[in-house]
């Protein structure tokens, strides 16, 4: 057993020093308090490195079919009244909507950006108690309304029984409804009223949009616009000098908000100059799943942008553009996947290890070199070499 014992003695690798043989110096105390601290505070770090989570970042190609996007939107046009603001969205598959209201509040706004209201459903004003019938009588108790669409009827029987429904009449006749003023519908509706008191006004839209997973583009066009041989036009007649699209982008998002994602346009501000034009947003969107610690997935969109003004002026002899902010947007065929990860345990402690013994290792270095260049400095002056 002493046999063994004296063997395993011989494996030691830490072989003790008489205390006699040790020698203190003020250097080495210095390197030793200097290598403590360091220690510490590497100990701190990866002690909070390992209690947070890593995300894992991965790129694969996009597979997915007959999802929908969802676009958020907050933008602000100082200058453009709530009533004449539409929204509408077209895609590449050739889903149109025009004069999006569900899911939308508008909110007037002063000069000065104060809210003055705030409607859902749009901002509408009183009609008169008894419509013009199309005979041309008013309409009396217990009778049915059958508005005139004012000649632009298809058939004897087209009623016309709302601003809108004369306009669309209009609109497929190809005529401009150039004086609202004299359209009993108008003018039951108040149309005409709303746009001269909230000409001075601004308007704050937000909500959301919901549309197909393919390319196309939502915009916000100050007039209703109508779609006619593949090209928006706006119905702006019933005004003159064109609009200002100054807007400011409070918050614009593609799909839920998950940590760390950066929005690009959030707080994104332009001023129009003199003329009149049309602003163009190109994103590019890229989906996106994110992966928490528990193990719950988010599906979102990440997205890139460029910009560009289209001015109105710059072609007197070509059709304007629609005057609007417009929003274009394509997807990406990568998605990313960020996935939350927890380290381990033994990953910990031999990062602890390696701090320990790196610095220890090091901070023995420094204190040899300065130790041996002391004692041969310390010799010279000994010798008369150094005075």
């Amino acid at each position: 057993m002493d046999a063994f014992l004296q063997r395993l003695k011989r494996l030691d690798a830490y072989p003790k020093v008489n205390e006699d043989f040790y020698k203190r110096t003020l250097s080495g105390g210095i390197v030793t308090l200097v290598a403590a601290v360091v220690m510490l505070l590497l100990f701190i770090s990866e002690t909070r490195s390992y209690f947070y989570s890593a995300t894992e970042t991965k790129l694969v190609v996009d597979t997915s079919r007959g999802e929908r996007l969802r676009v958020n939107f907050d933008i602000t046009f100082p200058s453009i009244p709530c009533t004449l603001l539409s929204i509408d969205t077209t895609d590449i598959s050739g889903e149109q909507h025009h004069d999006i209201r569900h899911d939308i509040e508008k909110r007037r706004l002063d000069s000065h950006g104060n809210v003055i209201e705030a409607r859902k459903e749009g901002i509408g004003g009183a009609k008169i108690e008894r419509p013009l019938q199309k005979h041309g009588g008013r309409l009396d108790k217990g009778e049915q309304y059958c508005g005139t669409c004012y000649g632009a009827e298809e058939s004897d029987e087209q009623c016309c029984n709302s601003c809108e429904e004369v306009r669309e009449a209009y609109k497929k006749k190809g005529w401009a409804l150039t004086n609202p003023d004299l359209i009993d519908q108008c003018a039951r509706e108040d149309f005409v009223e709303r746009v001269k008191t909230q000409q001075d006004e601004g308007c704050n839209v937000h909500g959301f949009l919901d549309a197909s997973k393919v390319a196309g583009n939502f915009h916000f066009a100050p007039g209703k616009g109508f779609y006619e041989s593949n090209i928006d036009v706006p119905e702006l007649s019933v005004l003159e000098g064109g609009f200002n699209i100054t807007h400011k982008i409070n918050k614009l998002s593609f799909g839920t908000e998950f940590p760390g994602v950066v929005n690009p346009l959030d707080g994104a501000q332009w001023t129009q100059p003199a003329s009149d034009g049309t602003y163009q947003y190109f994103i590019k969107v890229v989906p996106t799943i994110y992966t928490d610690i528990r193990g719950h997935n988010i599906h979102s969109n990440q997205f890139s942008v460029t910009e560009h003004y289209r001015d109105g002026n710059v072609r007197p002899y070509s059709k304007k553009p629609q005057p609007g902010v417009f929003f274009f947007y394509d997807f990406s065929p990568i998605k990313v996947i960020f996935t939350e990860e927890n380290r381990s345990l033994l990953h910990y402690l031999t990062n602890l290890c390696a701090i320990v013994g790196g610095v220890f290792t090091v901070s023995g270095i420094i204190d040899s070199f300065i130790y041996h260049g002391q004692k041969a400095l310390k010799k010279k002056m000994e010798l008369g070499k150094y005075r």
